[in-house]
């Protein structure tokens, strides 16, 4: 199967025409492998680090010939290609080393298996639907229940446990022992969803970059708001995606070991 095909496979299933009118799904740099045979190195951002990673693979004999990445490189305008930009190194090192960059973004964090439902699942979620349904059956984040009612001491545990964070922030709350038995989440900046969740009667919302003022929100309208960090909400969903595109027919996945969570904690 060659590249080209492949995307055609993926597009099927998370359709680039369903991102939100400020993303940048598709491909980001497309050099000469449209017919070559898929050999995938799958991270959450495109950065100089992943792009060092392809080639390094390359050089030691796994020919990387395309990275694909849940974050577009690029948002917004391009006025120029410089050395001295990221974006203009990545462009080049991707055509000077052959290696194609291909993003999907909001179109599929609404999909089966796409960045909600991977946490849906690491959490059991049971009787799951979409906090925002954007089409049937599909949509932004995830709602569902509990396999058994948990405290919420055991579910920030468990929650801690599946996602390995630097560190978990929640609202303020009075009751750790408080019993918990319907819970939302959604990978990366979902506190604009808060007023959504708060409507499918969950009593614990999973997301990240939430501000200050939004855990006020969410204390106030009796939710719990976790907020787990950006990187840890959305890497599961980038090992779920190996499996997927190698179902798809990709010849070669790898996940990236260079992939970051920009944050650090002292």
């Amino acid at each position: 199967m060659s590249i080209q095909a492949l995307i055609a496979r993926f597009e099927t299933w998370a359709n680039p025409q369903w991102q939100e009118s400020w993303d940048n799904c598709g491909w980001q740099i497309q050099p000469d492998i449209l017919a070559a045979p898929p050999r995938i190195l799958v991270c959450l951002t495109p950065t100089l680090a992943v792009m060092a990673e392809a080639i390094a693979l390359k050089a030691q004999g796994i020919p990387i010939n395309l990275i694909f990445a849940h974050h577009p490189l690029i948002f917004g305008g391009v006025s120029s290609l410089r050395m001295d930009d990221p974006i203009g190194k990545m462009a080049h090192l991707a055509y000077g080393h052959n290696i194609g960059l291909y993003s999907a973004h909001t179109n599929f964090d609404q999909v089966a298996d796409g960045t909600a439902d991977v946490l849906a699942q690491l959490l059991n979620l049971q009787q799951v639907t979409p906090i925002q349904e954007t089409q049937a059956g599909l949509g932004y984040g995830r709602v569902g229940q509990l396999p058994q009612t948990m405290t919420l001491a055991r579910l920030l545990t468990l929650i801690d446990e599946k996602l390995t964070p630097p560190r978990l922030i929640y609202s303020p709350y009075e009751n750790l022992e408080q019993s918990i038995d319907r819970v939302a989440v959604l990978g990366g900046s979902g506190a604009s969803y808060i007023a959504a969740v708060v409507q499918t009667g969950a009593q614990v919302y999973l997301t990240s970059d939430c501000k200050f003022h939004q855990f006020q929100e969410s204390r106030d309208r009796n939710l719990v708001l976790v907020d787990a960090g950006h990187y840890a909400t959305e890497r599961p969903a980038c090992a779920k995606l190996c499996d997927r595109l190698l179902e798809l027919g990709a010849q070669l996945t790898r996940l990236s070991r260079n992939d970051e969570d920009f944050r650090q904690f002292f």
